[in-house]
């Protein structure tokens, strides 16, 4: 090896060295960019329509953006300590916002989700979720014992669980209570729990779950309209009628960024709930299959993470990536799914791609938790090392 080459390797830091984890930031930011670029792209129709500026939305887009780097740089700097001394008063904060969108909450197509904050609305839901999720990893901590030997230990963090789902329904949102149910009884799972445990909780919220929709007629249209939607084309079945032919009409490498025809008024929630459709349309195969490679890279990093803390005996810090990447998993699962026709429309945004403030802050915030937790993982590897040279 060349003296040249020697040096370009001296100076090149190698991935294992960096503080923070590359292939989760990239991902991220190439998510974001992408996501930024098609909102843009599929809300010119709708936001030249209601706002008589074709970026009004993109803009209000952007602004989310800069915050989002902003809060992703502040939970970077702040230590896993903090999360974990706050844990349970960020679980009463959770509830308390979801009793306060209850109260004051602003209405939207017959849903009360999102706490007025100025020109803003803060998604009560979304916070919500992230501060159980911590609750959850802490509770694993303290009574991970109780978790692998008794049905009590089991018991408390669904208890908590059915108070924190009740008032998401109450608004009504059974999206994200299916999304706290999957991310909780895989946390549980993970722990330890005891599989009799696991497989009578995953059938009585299954169970749960159809009640939901069989009592309530919307949720029924939806399913219907899933299951044939050929069947009422411009009624019960237009929304995922119109996302299939997005999906039709992309082809192998689309139809072009901005030739979406699709967007144009003729598709609901194009810029938000079925962005997947748009970017079918425009970017072809080949653009749905790297945007799901790179949500995949984001999801396989996060459980990497959450793995490795737990090795290095830091659990509350395990569980709670884990957590998280349980969770950007199976909201991607079901936002594309939704979209293509596999599953039911639940109203889940695609993570760092779909329009949506809350959701968007929420995730980069998570995405920021992910990084805290890989650095202080390898600074607390590197000082075991250390003191093991010194020896």
């Amino acid at each position: 090896m060349s003296r040249l080459s020697q040096l370009k390797l001296a100076l090149t830091p190698r991935q294992s060295d960096a503080l923070f984890d590359v292939p989760l930031f990239y991902s991220m930011l190439c998510l974001i960019g992408v996501g930024f670029v098609m909102v843009t792209s599929a809300s010119m129709p709708v936001a030249e329509r209601l706002f008589n500026n074709p970026y009004h939305i993109s803009i209000r887009h952007g602004v989310f953006l800069g915050m989002g780097l902003f809060l992703f740089w502040a939970t970077t700097s702040a230590p896993m300590t903090w999360w974990k001394r706050c844990n349970p008063y960020l679980l009463l904060l959770g509830l308390g916002l979801l009793v306060l969108v209850l109260l004051v909450g602003r209405e939207v197509n017959g849903s009360k989700r999102w706490i007025p904050v100025g020109p803003v609305g803060v998604q009560a839901a979304e916070l919500a979720k992230l501060f159980f999720f911590s609750y959850i990893a802490g509770y694993l901590v303290r009574k991970k014992e109780e978790v692998q030997e008794n049905l009590k230990g089991f018991a408390k963090p669904i208890a908590v669980f059915a108070v924190y789902a009740f008032l998401i329904l109450m608004q009504p949102d059974l999206g994200t209570v299916v999304v706290m149910f999957v991310t909780t009884v895989g946390l549980l799972f993970l722990a330890g729990a005891k599989l009799w445990q696991f497989f009578a909780l995953i059938l009585t919220g299954v169970f749960l779950v159809v009640l939901l929709i069989i009592f309530e007629p919307y949720r029924m249209a939806r399913v219907v309209g899933f299951l044939e939607p050929w069947d009422d084309p411009f009624g019960k079945g237009y929304q995922l009628v119109q996302s299939l032919m997005a999906y039709g009409q992309g082809g192998w490498f689309g139809q072009g960024l901005g030739n979406s025809v699709q967007k144009l008024q003729y598709l609901p929630e194009a810029h938000n709930d079925f962005i997947f459709a748009v970017i079918a349309e425009e970017l072809g195969f080949i653009g749905v299959v790297s945007i799901i490679l790179l949500l995949g890279c984001l999801v396989f990093r996060a459980l990497l993470i959450g793995q490795k803390a737990l090795k290095h005996d830091k659990e509350y810090e395990g569980y709670f990536a884990l957590a998280i990447g349980i969770w950007f998993a199976f909201q991607t699962m079901v936002n594309i799914g939704a979209s293509a026709g596999i599953l039911p429309t639940k109203g889940l945004t695609l993570p760092f791609v779909s329009y949506g403030g809350s959701s968007l802050l929420v995730m980069v915030v998570a995405a920021g938790v992910l990084q805290r937790v890989d650095f202080e993982t390898k600074m607390s590897t590197k000082q075991a090392t250390s003191r093991g040279n010194k020896r």
